[in-house]
């Protein structure tokens, strides 16, 4: 067990708000950000999000990574962007 890792669920930071909703990526495909998510171990912060292709299955990728910028043909732009934000009820 790792000498840094919080003894209990209250001594955890907040999670990111969460953007959630369908999102864009920069290559055209379409996601379900579903929220942020921890890892048991690292307790690294993760964005888990469903392709809306193929099988259709969970993914997590870094929360950073997921909301970071690109350049694609010398412009920067966001890799995720928000295209329909999801209700909450």
């Amino acid at each position: 067990m790792s000498a840094h890792k919080p003894k209990r669920a209250d001594d955890l930071p907040p999670l990111p708000a969460v953007p959630a909703g369908r999102y864009r990526h920069d290559k055209g495909n379409l996601y379900d950000l579903v929220g942020a998510v921890r890892h048991s171990e690292t307790l690294e912060v993760l964005a888990l999000y469903r392709p809306l292709y193929g099988e259709g299955a969970l993914w997590v990728r870094p929360w950073a990574m997921f909301f970071e910028t690109v350049v694609i043909d010398g412009v920067e732009r966001p890799r995720f962007t928000l295209v329909d934000q999801a209700s909450r009820s």
